[in-house]
C-alpha cells in the first residue's frame, strides 16, 4: 500500500532539526509551511509571521529579490539541486548552506515549491581519505585564485578524479569545484569591506572578469558585490554608533 506524509508532517518532522531550513511556498511564491528554524533565522517567533508572506516581504530587499527569482526557475519546472549558498541572518551573521527545490505538481502542473536549506557541517574527521583530502583542502586554500585542474587534485590526494569526488562530498560535503567557489566568494567577502574597486577584488579572487565575478557572487550569496558592500558598509557604522552611545 502507497504511503503519503503531508507537508503538515513534514514541518513537524523538520521542527526538530536546527541545522536545515524546510519550507513549502504555493504558485505566487508565498510560504504555506516553515519549519521554526526558518522562522528564527529570520528574526521572527511564530510561524504564522511567515505563513502567507513572500521573501520579497521577510527578506532586505537585496535578497529578497535574488531568492524570488530563484523560486520563479523553480515554477517553471526547474529542479535546483545542492546549490551552494551564503545566507545572511537576522544578525547580519552570514551561513554557508546547500539548498535544494523541487517543483510541487498536480495534475501534472506545477502549483508550488518545496525546499530545505541545510547547513554545511563539519568535515568527517574519520574517513579514512581525511588525510589526503587535506592535501587537497591546504592547496585550494593556498590556490583558490588560479585555475585548478581536477586531475592535479586527484594526483595530489593519490586518488582517481572520481573517488576525489566522491570522497570529497563525504567528507566536506562539497565537491572541490564548491569548495574553491567557497574559498573565493568568502576572501572577496572580506575584500569588500576594504576601499579596493569590485573589479579589482574580483580578479584578485580568480574570477576572469567583472560581470563574472557579479555573477557568481549573486548566485552564491543572494546579491550584488556592490549590494553587498553597501550593507556590510550600513552595519559597521550601526556598530560604532552604538557603542559610541554606550
Amino acid at each position: 500500500m502507497e504511503m503519503k506524509i503531508s507537508a503538515d508532517e513534514l514541518e513537524a518532522l523538520f521542527d526538530a532539526l536546527p541545522d536545515v531550513v524546510f519550507f513549502v511556498k504555493d504558485g505566487n511564491g508565498r510560504y504555506t509551511h516553515a519549519n521554526l528554524t526558518l522562522v528564527r533565522r529570520l528574526g521572527l517567533k511564530h510561524r504564522a509571521d511567515v505563513i502567507g508572506r513572500s521573501v520579497t516581504e521577510l527578506f532586505p530587499a537585496s535578497l529578497g529579490g535574488s531568492y524570488a527569482s530563484q523560486d520563479r526557475r523553480v515554477l517553471e519546472g526547474e529542479v535546483i539541486e545542492n546549490q551552494l549558498e551564503v545566507h545572511m541572518f537576522a544578525n547580519r551573521v552570514a551561513g554557508w548552506c546547500l539548498t535544494c527545490k523541487r517543483p510541487l505538481r498536480q495534475r501534472g502542473e506545477v502549483r508550488g515549491i518545496v525546499g530545505i536549506s541545510r547547513d554545511l557541517g563539519k568535515p568527517d574527521g574519520r574517513h579514512p581519505t581525511y588525510v589526503r583530502l587535506r592535501r587537497v583542502l591546504a592547496y585550494l586554500q593556498e590556490h583558490y585564485a588560479e585555475s585548478v585542474r581536477v586531475a592535479k587534485l586527484a594526483e595530489l590526494a593519490d586518488v582517481s578524479v572520481a573517488q576525489l569526488e566522491r570522497h570529497f562530498r563525504r567528507v566536506f560535503q562539497l565537491t572541490p569545484q564548491q569548495v574553491q567557489t567557497k574559498l573565493r566568494i568568502e576572501a572577496a567577502m572580506r575584500l569588500l569591506s576594504g576601499d579596493q574597486s569590485v573589479a579589482a577584488i574580483g580578479l584578485a579572487c580568480g574570477f576572469a572578469d567583472q560581470s563574472a565575478f557579479a555573477r557568481q557572487f549573486k548566485a552564491t550569496v543572494g546579491m550584488t558585490p556592490r549590494d553587498y558592500r553597501a550593507m556590510t558598509t550600513a552595519s559597521a557604522k550601526e556598530k560604532r554608533e552604538s557603542s559610541a552611545r554606550l
